[in-house]
Parts: C-alpha cells; structure tokens; sequence
C-alpha cells in the first residue's frame, strides 16, 4: 500500500494533543479577540460531533454551514466530519432563495447559522425541516444554541475512523448554466492537495493565518483552515470589513491569500499616503529604501509574512512588480474548485510575473483542443452532485477540463491566455455567468443586442447596443431610462453578478464586422480582443450609462 498523506481529522488530533493549550483559532468579537486553544476547541467539536451522531442522523447524512468566517465555522465543520457526515457550505451573502435551492438539491437535514448581516432574511430560504443551530456569538432566534449542545453531550473520544475515499464536503459553484454545482471532494482529495502544496515550499510549522475570504470557497478553505491545521498554526479572523485593516495589523500572519481587488486596494491606499513620484525617489535611496519597504510591510500587516498568494481571478502583471519593489513577493496561483484548487502556483524566489507558475507534485497537466488547460491528480473531484452527465463532460481520459486555455513555456510555467467557456470571474474571485443576466436584459424594449463582460474586474459591465425606438428618445430622456433600467435589473441580480456600467456602442453587430457567429451568437473572445482593453477605464468612469 502507497503512503497516503494523513486526513485532516488525523492531523487535528495530533496537534488536539500536542499542542494542547496552544492557540489554534482567535476571533474579535466586538473588538475583543476571543480565543480557543486545540484542547478547547477539540472539547466543543467532539461534543457537537455527538449531538449530531444522536440527533437522529445517520452517516453521509449532509449538514450545512451557512455564516461568514468565524471561530466557530471550522469548529463547525471538523464536527461535521468527526461524526461522519458531510459538510455543505455556504455563501453567507447569497439569496434567500438560492439557500433554499441549494439546501434542496443537497438533501441537507441539519444546518449551523452563524455571522450575517441579515439573518431574517437569508434564513426565510432554509426549508422548516431543517434543524437550525446557532453559533455562540451570533445567536440567531429559533435555532438550538450551539453552547446549550456542548454543556448537554459529552464528547466522543478518540480518532474517527475515516475511509479516505468518502466524501467530506459538496461546495456548490455556479455552472455554464448559471445553476449551482456540487462539487464533491473527498476526504482523500483534500488531504493529498494540502498535502502537495506542503512539500513544495519550504518547511511550514506552527503559521499563522488571516481568515476573511469566504470559507466556504475552496482556496480558502484549503490554504487557510486546512494549511492551519496541517501546520499545526493559529487561525485569526476579521470581524468586518470595516475593521479588516486593524485586525490584519494586529495578526501579522504568515501566510496571506487575496483575490486582486485586495492587492488593488492596499496599492490604492499606499499611494493616498505617498504620491508615485514620492515612492519612487524613496526607493532609490539604499538605506532608508529597506527602513520604508519594512515599515510599509508592517503597516499592511505582512511584516513577517513568509507567502504572499493571489488567485480567484487574473491579476495585472504590473500590479505583481509594483509590489515586488516594495518587497513584497506575490505568488499568483491557479486552482479550481473541482480540484481541491490544486493545479498550479509560483514557488518564492522563482515567480514569473504572467504566469501562474509551475504544476505541484502529483499533478500532470497538458493541453487539449483549442489549447485547453487538462489537469490530471488525486486531488480531483468525484464528481458534481446528482449530475453524472456534467461530471463526464468535465474529464477528458481521467484529466480535469478546466475551460481555460493557454500555454506552457519550456520551464513548466502556464499562462492562461483565455476562457473557452463563457463563464468568467471577477477580481472578487466570483464567478460570472452572462447568459442568464442577458436574458433579463433582453427583457427590455429598448436594448437590441447584449454582452456582459468583466474577467478580472470588480464587477461586470454590460455592453449593448439600442432598438430603433430607443435611438429616437432624447440623450437626456434615455440616459433617465436606461439608468433607471440598469437599478432594476440589479435589483433582480446576485450582488456578485450587479452590473457596475452600461455601455452604449455605436456599431451594431454583425456577422460582417466579426462580432456574430453565422448562426449569430455574439463571439465573446472578440469582444474581448477588440474592446478589453478600455474595460478598466469604463468601470472608473463615474457615469452609469455611457455612450461611445
């Protein structure tokens, strides 16, 4: 038998032990930070993990977590998976009703709610059948009080007997379709992607780690609370974004995960403080050059950073080498849900601005037609949740179709050049479908063609082109119109999938002018090619409405 890599359970129970009063989880609650070492914690899990084993439920049976990151999310979900059962996460900003579609389709009998911001009304989409329980600190009406289960159960003992091959959680993301997917991750495949992103960097023992990305997406859930408790390391979480700076400072982790609207943001509060032409006379001067580079890293909260990572989405090369002359070294990384976002990533000290770098041990990856990316590893999904046709669709010979294309150098670095499915993500790491969002565009009279884009941009915009009837209105009338239209439609959207602009374009489109396909589809890659680069300046520009 191969040596398997140890389950996350497994590593948990060591540390539980030795590192008994060590911290291991600490959340500001109200501006006091409230801390669990792996002894307490492991005492609240193993009792819940008995609540839920004598609830009534059997095992395999799906439990849900629905609350922003907090102490009490991780605790969550490792007793979900002492009790042998399945986690199923969720944005705890999502709709009401796509809770209830999700919590449906994933047969969910029992679910934690916990930190959110409007919690009467997300919860009005968990069906009445659903056992409701209340993390501590966010007690929620109605719900059984988590602390009430841990003074009344005793806790089980021991380690639990996992078969690797089960399956630990179903994250839901959307598809092509704009419908949520269950991804199915087993115990095995997790543990072996933590497992390999270990081994190809340095030593990492005892880190510390700043949780504030959702953890119920998957780059989070693996590098954060999965590399803290594989490390044996303490966990940190914001208590808002309001106080993101304050709590990021006070954790000075050393590992740090952003999506690049998070790198955009500290570079935009950087130069506030210190003007381009400052900074770079600054930065000239040898000695005070390496005081100002240490204080700046302190100030953002990386003074002992030893990983800078950035994924979700695709980052401005110049953005990397902006840091880079502060000091601080970015390594972007590419993964996906459906493989436990174990692909690829830019080792320190050897990055490559552009790419995402080279593939992690156990994984083989290569290129299929239209130059797709194909990754091949343990750390493979077993597929989406009660669709056995999608999931054949997503391999090719036993490789992963990632949907996006690109090309490998002769030093093993990939580049993404493109996507070859139309689903796109912004610089929030949020996945955008356009079909469904230009189908309730279409809805309106006065819109003729429509085309939503935004790859790597905060939000999406939407580009169009207007009806004879519109083109008739008054500029100062339709401009009225169209803002008003653009506010309603929003109010019909996912926050994630809000459109930021309306953009007017003077030419219609066509197959002669290459914008449609002979059976006029709108050619999305040209879109892209002919207009991308003026996407950024359109999202700056103050107006809702703009007309070319």
């Amino acid at each position: 038998m191969k040596n398997e890599p140890p389950l996350l359970i497994d590593r948990f129970c060591f540390f539980e032990k030795e590192k008994a009063d060590t911290l291991f989880l600490s959340e500001p609650v109200r501006g006091k930070y409230e801390s669990f070492t792996w002894h307490k914690a492991g005492a609240e899990i193993r009792s819940i993990a008995a609540y839920l084993q004598q609830s009534g439920l059997q095992k395999g049976d799906k439990v849900a977590i629905l609350s922003k990151n907090c102490a009490h999310w991780i605790m969550a979900d490792l007793a979900i998976a002492f009790a042998g059962m399945v986690a199923v996460p969720l944005y705890p900003n999502i709709s009401a009703e796509a809770v209830h579609e999700i919590l449906l389709h994933s047969e969910s009998k029992t679910i934690f709610v916990g930190k959110l911001d409007n919690p009467k009304e997300i919860r009005k989409g968990i069906p009445s059948s659903l056992t409701q329980i209340s993390f501590p600190f966010y007690f929620n009406e109605g719900c059984i009080n988590w602390n009430d289960l841990v003074n009344q159960y005793n806790p089980i003992g021991g380690t639990p007997n996992i078969d690797r091959n089960n399956l630990a959680c179903i994250i839901y993301t959307s598809g092509t379709t704009g419908n949520p997917k269950g991804v199915m991750l087993s115990f095995h495949a997790m543990s072996f992607a933590v497992h390999s992103f270990l081994i190809s960097n340095p030593p990492l023992e005892n880190e510390v780690f700043f949780s504030y990305l959702p953890l119920c997406h998957v780059a989070e859930k693996m590098l954060v609370e999965c590399g803290g408790i594989f490390t044996g390391g303490s966990i940190y979480f914001v208590e808002s974004m309001d106080s993101f700076s304050k709590n990021l400072a006070d954790t000075q982790p050393t590992i740090f995960l952003a999506v690049p609207r998070i790198w955009e943001k500290f570079q935009q509060e950087i130069l506030k403080k210190i003007p381009q032409k400052k900074l770079d006379a600054i930065l000239r001067i040898p000695i005070i050059s390496s005081i100002f580079k240490k204080m700046i890293r302190k100030k953002l909260g990386l003074g002992r950073y030893k990983h800078a990572y950035t994924g979700a989405s695709p980052i401005h090369k110049s953005l990397l080498e902006w840091f880079y002359k502060l000091g601080i070294e970015i390594q972007e990384a590419y993964g996906m849900t459906e493989n436990s976002a174990l692909s690829h990533a830019n080792r320190k000290g050897a990055t490559k601005f552009g790419s995402v770098g080279q593939s992690y041990p156990g994984v083989t990856v290569k290129l299929g037609n239209a130059n797709e990316i194909l990754v091949k590893s343990d750390a493979s999904m077993i597929g989406y949740y009660k669709e056995p046709a999608l999931t054949a669709e997503m391999f090719e010979d036993g490789f992963l179709k990632t949907g996006d294309e690109g090309y490998i150098d002769d030093e093993g670095y990939l580049y993404i050049t493109g996507r070859i499915k139309d689903q796109f993500k912004t610089s929030k790491g949020k996945y955008v479908t356009p079909a469904p969002i230009e189908m309730k565009v279409l809805e309106e009279p006065f819109i003729a063609q429509t085309c939503v884009v935004g790859w790597g941009l905060p939000a999406p915009l939407l580009l169009c082109t207007l009806t004879e009837l519109a083109l008739k209105k008054e500029l100062s009338e339709l401009t009225n119109y169209l803002t008003e239209f653009l506010s309603a439609v929003n109010n019909r959207l996912e926050h994630h999938e809000q459109l930021a602009r309306l953009i007017v374009m003077k030419e219609e489109w066509t197959i002669q002018n290459g914008l449609l396909t002979p059976t006029l589809k709108i050619k999305r890659k040209v879109m892209d090619q002919r207009f991308q680069e003026q996407y950024a300046t359109w999202y700056e520009t103050p107006k809702s409405i703009i007309f070319l």
